[in-house]
């Protein structure tokens, strides 16, 4: 449908005189102030389509052509791409709100005893399994899965199928964080601190911890574990986003001699993670498409594997400019260094987590 611009020259938004149909000042089209419904809606439907052009555009070079998008970025060719920032947050969304969804949630939904046959149990043992060994499952969740599997497999060895027993996730009444004290209140922890001998003490980050865990227990009962969950889950996001100008830090240092400014390290850092989360998200989708009993099933863990390293090799190959094997030594030391700092910022947020509860 055609469009209707004015005659005048003037910008109506900024008022800089016109050289053609956009201004050149604050990048308004120049249309018809009194336009009809059917170009109104031609109009938003037009900018509708031009950021879904703009989605396809970056969604193809970006899983397809590794390196590409921060190499064009860079030499300013931008306008048909989606921003790095931009496209990076909207995935991230989506990616851990489906993690947490589908897999930090999963222990809740195994069948009861007295609603389900031994055959829902051995689907669920699968199930269990298969989620433990994905790559992208966090090692606390992994460790919840292993014991809600044990837990399944005895219910199953058993015959155990009764409503009280075979609640293989149930937590146990009065649960207390690994390593604190049995005390039930933190008056009476100090209490029988002081009854000790003085070089039999707790220190000072001991007794911190003691107090938290008394207080979480105090305020949440035995939703202790789950309430701290819930907020290092809302925490995990935030540390992600920490991660990214560190890891670019970390390119930095690692392809010193490439000369690049660090705001490169980063746009490149955003594009790779934008793929990573993107990835995994189709991932944990086929897991949850895919039957558990399919022999591609126990496959997919494997495949994305390979598939990753060869997108982070490729990539660096791309943007960096180097030989193969450079390409490679240089990428596994990245590896390193990034596996120590996202070690130090999960044990960073899980203290702040704590803290702050």
């Amino acid at each position: 449908m055609k469009k209707h611009y004015r005659k005048e020259n003037d910008c109506l938004n900024c008022g800089t005189i016109l050289e053609g149909k956009f201004c050149h000042n604050c990048g308004q089209e120049n249309l018809q102030m009194k336009e009809s419904f059917s170009h109104m809606m031609n109009h938003a439907i037009s900018d509708y389509f031009h950021f879904d052009d703009q989605f396809f555009h970056t969604i193809k070079p970006l899983f397809l052509k590794p390196g590409f998008l921060s190499t064009e970025y860079l030499a300013g060719r931008r306008i048909r791409y989606l921003h790095p920032v931009k496209m990076y947050i909207f995935i991230s969304l989506v990616y851990f709100v489906l993690l947490f969804q589908t897999g930090l949630k999963t222990t809740q939904d195994i069948p009861n005893g007295k609603k389900s046959a031994k055959k829902q149990l051995e689907n669920s043992s699968k199930q269990l399994d298969s989620l433990s060994k994905a790559p992208y499952m966090p090692a606390y969740a992994k460790a919840d899965l292993t014991l809600a599997k044990k837990r399944t497999d005895a219910a199953i060895a058993n015959g155990d199928t009764s409503d009280n027993d075979n609640d293989v996730v149930a937590k146990p009444k009065g649960y207390r964080i690994p390593g604190t004290t049995h005390d039930t209140t933190y008056t009476q922890y100090l209490a029988n601190q002081q009854k000790l001998a003085p070089n039999e003490r707790d220190g000072f980050l001991t007794r911190l911890i003691n107090k938290k865990a008394l207080s979480y227990k105090q305020n949440y009962g035995s939703r202790a574990k789950d309430v701290f969950l819930e907020q290092f889950e809302h925490n995990i996001p935030k540390m992600m986003f920490l991660m990214l100008p560190l890891c670019a830090l970390i390119f930095q240092v690692t392809f010193w001699r490439n000369k690049k400014y660090y705001v490169e390290h980063l746009i490149y850092t955003f594009h790779l993670h934008c793929f990573l989360f993107l990835f995994l998200t189709i991932i944990m989708l086929l897991e949850i498409i895919i039957p558990t009993g399919w022999p591609i099933a126990d496959w997919i863990g494997f495949i994305a594997t390979v598939c990753i390293i060869w997108y982070l090799y490729k990539s660096l190959r791309v943007f960096y400019h180097r030989s193969p094997i450079r390409t490679i030594t240089k990428l596994i030391g990245s590896a390193f260094m990034y596996f120590i700092v996202f070690m130090f910022c999960l044990l960073l947020v899980i203290g702040v987590t704590a803290l702050i509860m």
